[in-house]
């Protein structure tokens, strides 16, 4: 029996998944408006999961994280309170890509023989990261940062393909696509849905370097330099 926690932070939703071998105990989440409460916040849902499941830390097989694109911020807590836990506790970390959770859960949610899947995550303003997969799972695109018009998916729309978009950059999406074969599923980013393909990945020993692994976040920090007031 694996038991696995799950963590999901790479948007405003902070969530948290104990399971084992692939069947889930415990669940908690929170959207939070600001990404600096995943820190205030974090380590007391894995603590509140655990009591539910009725394990204690001692008793996992691995960590599991979802490892982006998404926020930096929130990234980074997600990472390293993995990667703490794995140093403490000499468990495996196992990443889960975030937009490979989406479409998976999609998949799952809205089955449509031929579709295609495309997870979005929120980058601000008109812009998601999103990728491309097929009704099996497997990814088609590289992951990207889109800018969302119109006609942005009008070549597969032009196919004959239905497009299922997720995440919550598929709000952002629906106000500007608008076609028939465009279906939208109203599933966030979660815990939850790192738990079947973090299980394989624990069954093929698919771990990461605990030493080297970082974050995917697809693009750099916004940062900006304060303007210096005048004396």
């Amino acid at each position: 029996m694996a038991s696995i926690l799950h963590i999901e932070t790479a948007t405003d939703v902070c969530s948290v998944a104990v399971a084992e071998s692939g069947q889930l105990l415990a669940f908690k989440e929170e959207q939070f408006r600001h990404h600096n409460d995943h820190s205030k916040n974090l380590t007391l849902f894995i603590g509140e999961c655990m009591r539910k499941a009725g394990k204690t830390l001692k008793d996992l097989n691995a960590v599991a994280v979802s490892r982006g694109p998404g926020s930096y911020s929130s990234l980074r807590v997600g990472t390293s309170v993995a990667k703490g836990i794995c140093y403490a506790f000499d468990l495996p970390l196992i990443a889960v890509d975030t937009l490979q959770s989406l479409a998976f859960a999609s998949q799952k949610a809205m089955p449509t023989p031929g579709a295609l899947y495309v997870p979005m995550i929120d980058a601000r303003r008109m812009e998601v990261y999103c990728r491309v997969f097929d009704e099996n799972n497997s990814a088609l695109t590289e992951a990207e940062s889109l800018v969302l018009t119109e006609g942005v998916f009008a070549s597969y729309f032009e196919e004959g393909k239905t497009m299922v978009f997720s995440g919550n950059g598929a709000t952002k999406a629906q106000q500007v696509i608008a076609h028939p074969r465009a279906q939208f599923a109203p599933l966030p980013a979660s815990a939850k849905h790192l738990v079947a393909l973090a299980f394989h990945k624990f069954e093929d020993q698919a771990f990461e370097n605990l030493a080297l692994f970082a974050p995917f976040y697809l693009k750099p920090p916004n940062i900006t330099t304060p303007r210096k007031r005048a004396l």
